[in-house]
């Protein structure tokens, strides 16, 4: 069931902001409880996500001393969960590109608000490749760290010889490197993306979801065609299936719907049941944090055509 928030909400935050509690009944006996403290951004998530569900429940934005969830969402270890999601997605990149046995090298494509990342990364695998980017020097940088300059040099030497001569020239990319990590904002990221697949057709590509928060739909995806992305098939036909203004905000409300379903989890004692979470295959325990158990998907237009 889909809510406009824009009336329903309006009016409901101004009870939310205040709050004291609101309660929903319906047929079903599943009951959830809920004090939390949170952003209004947030709020409106939770309460379209209950309304959405089926669930009774009983929801206080005001209470003292009650569960804090932060408003970055993504990259904060929500309670129940060992890691943020975003840690989640990096950390089966880094196991999939960097620990992988393999006799070339890694190359790591960043833009500089994510220096802070990209130093512990050079810290910890030293003898990979790392090239920092914007918006202005890409194409440049991408020759050069391809080698693709030296290929055109030397074919302008040749040519030069004899230019009644036609000659087909394909520059020559460097053969050592197997993998590239995008670590980029959209903008940047499906430009960069494309550029690098026109001269290296042989390479595999890699990045967090974080590359396309800012894209307004999942068929904007195709600009990152044959990349890999950790996420899982259900996390994709979510963003496939909701009409909201980018793909940030609807894993935002992924995110909020998986909090959800393992809160009447522990609430209602439904630890025999196997609930499969949007963000990744695991199983819920009750001393346990929440391990996510991502896939690899890969961006192709057939797959984003059958999500879309």
């Amino acid at each position: 069931m889909k809510f406009s928030l824009t009336f329903f909400l309006s009016s409901l935050l101004l009870f939310m902001v205040s709050c004291t509690s609101i309660p929903n009944q319906n047929k079903n006996n599943l009951n959830i409880n809920l004090a939390i403290k949170t952003s209004n951004k947030n709020k409106e998530l939770i309460i379209e996500s209950l309304f959405e569900s089926n669930i009774e429940f009983t929801v206080n934005f005001d209470q003292p001393g009650s569960y804090e969830l932060p408003d970055n969402l993504i990259n904060s270890k929500m309670k129940y969960f060992c890691n943020s999601l975003l840690q989640d997605e990096r950390n089966l990149i880094e196991s999939s590109v960097f620990k992988s046995n393999q006799t070339k090298n890694v190359l790591v494509v960043y833009s500089s608000q994510y220096a802070n990342y990209v130093e512990n990364l050079k810290e910890e695998y030293p003898n990979e490749l790392f090239l920092s980017v914007n918006s202005s020097n890409y194409e440049d940088k991408i020759k050069e760290i391809l080698n693709v300059i030296s290929s055109l040099n030397k074919f302008s030497i040749v040519n030069k010889v004899d230019r009644s001569i036609k000659i087909e020239h394909e520059p020559r990319v460097r053969k050592d490197i197997s993998k590239i990590y995008f670590i980029t904002n959209y903008e940047l990221g499906k430009t960069l993306v494309p550029a690098f697949r026109s001269y290296s057709l042989n390479i595999d590509l890699y990045s967090t979801s974080e590359i396309f928060y800012d894209a307004s739909d999942l068929k904007k995806l195709a600009d990152f065609e044959d990349s890999f992305i950790p996420v899982s098939n259900k996390y994709i036909n979510k963003i496939g299936s909701d009409d909201a203004s980018n793909i940030k905000i609807i894993i935002e409300k992924i995110l909020i719907q998986d909090f959800l379903t393992i809160e009447n989890v522990f609430q209602n004692n439904l630890f025999t049941k196997n609930y499969e979470l949007n963000t990744g295959n695991t199983k819920i325990k009750r001393n346990n944090c929440i391990k996510r158990d991502l896939d690899l998907w890969k961006v192709s237009t057939n797959n984003i055509v059958s999500q879309t």
